[in-house]
């Protein structure tokens, strides 16, 4: 009986593990693309990977936003928008919106972000 089961548990348990291989690569983050957006976009300018700049650094917004429900929707309208921008001493600007025509370069920026390792706020 034990042996019967066997070969079941096993092609059940490969199932399962080409499925998550397969989830987990169709989710991954193109490092490389969302920092030439980020370049094209200049966003570098004003924010730094993991330093401040004018802007919070990117492993600072990580942090803050990192497991949060709707961060990813949250960062995509503020990306997208052109919506204030707060900084430091008080005053606010509009933030420039980014140079990309599809919504899966956007949407691939705010992931890398939120991959980096997070900096506290």
């Amino acid at each position: 009986m034990k042996l019967a089961k066997t070969p079941l548990i096993c092609a059940l348990a490969s199932t399962a593990l080409a499925m998550f291989i397969f989830i987990t690569e169709a989710n991954a983050v193109d490092a490389d693309a969302a920092k030439a957006l980020a370049k094209k976009s200049n966003c570098l300018r004003c924010h730094g990977i993991d330093k401040d700049k004018d802007g919070p650094a990117y492993a600072k917004i990580s942090g803050k936003y990192q497991g949060m429900a709707g961060a990813e929707e949250k960062l995509i309208k503020h990306l997208a928008s052109g919506e204030k921008a707060k900084f430091p001493d008080g005053h606010e600007e509009d933030h420039m919106i980014l140079k990309a025509d599809d919504p899966a370069d956007i949407k691939n920026l705010v992931d890398w972000i939120l991959s980096l390792p997070p900096q506290a706020p």
